[in-house]
């Protein structure tokens, strides 16, 4: 049976130092710029093992968190509450709740094509309530192409990671192999080089509108040539 990459301990391995501190000031930070009150329902999209829908929680907003990994969302479950749920399914599959805010955090979308990519924020915007707000984080694509590394080693606990990244047909390949327990492991991902103007487009087609931008996650200007992140800021059926 072929291993899916992102249900296996190596995944969480090969990631386990991303910053959490970093993340939850982002959300922090996400929190002083927008007016949501402390019942707000929200939508934590692609939510992996919950960590941010946790965090959210904590902070006393109503959270429903989702994620296409069975594995992911069984570890997420175990953190329920009456504030906080999680459910297995694909973006793209109605929701049927309708929430004030929609976040899709770290580079979280842009793996499969434009049409599964438009099918997500159709879906998104069907679930947000008038005048809610979908925010996602994805990477510059500029400052992508500029600055690929396209080999990297990294060991982690004995494990030697070779990554191979490389760009094709406007998609960012990364292939990962490595031997653990006498076993030889392959795997890859790929997300969609998207720049603004794909966002743009997706959005005009649903009822968003994009009301700010943003390049890093203290939500500093967003500079096309600088800035490491594209953070848009949508609202819909904006006043």
């Amino acid at each position: 049976m072929k291993l899916n990459w992102f249900d296996t301990p190596y995944y969480k391995l090969l990631y386990k130092n991303r910053n959490e501190k970093e993340a939850r000031l982002f959300i922090d930070n996400i929190l002083k710029k927008i007016n949501i009150g402390p019942n707000s329902k929200i939508l934590d999209l692609a939510c992996g093992t919950g960590r941010h829908s946790i965090y959210l929680s904590n902070k006393g907003f109503d959270v429903v968190g989702i994620d296409k990994s069975k594995k992911n969302i069984k570890t997420a479950k175990e953190n329920e509450n009456r504030k906080l749920i999680f459910f297995q399914q694909e973006m793209t599959k109605d929701i049927n709740m309708q929430f004030n805010v929609i976040f899709n955090f770290f580079t979280s979308f842009g793996y499969v094509n434009h049409k599964y990519n438009y099918d997500t924020i159709e879906n998104i915007s069907k679930s947000l309530k008038k005048g809610g707000l979908f925010i996602i984080d994805f990477l510059n694509q500029k400052i992508v192409r500029k600055n690929i590394v396209e080999y990297e080693e990294k060991n982690i606990e004995n494990i030697n990671f070779n990554i191979h990244r490389y760009i094709e047909k406007n998609y960012i390949f990364k292939e990962i192999s490595f031997e653990h327990n006498e076993t030889k492991y392959n795997f890859k991902e790929k997300v969609m080089l998207l720049d603004l103007k794909d966002f743009e487009n997706y959005f005009n087609k649903n009822n968003l509108k994009i009301i700010d931008i943003y390049g890093n996650y203290n939500l500093s200007s967003f500079d096309i040539n600088k800035s490491p992140r594209l953070i848009l800021f949508s609202k819909k059926n904006p006043a």
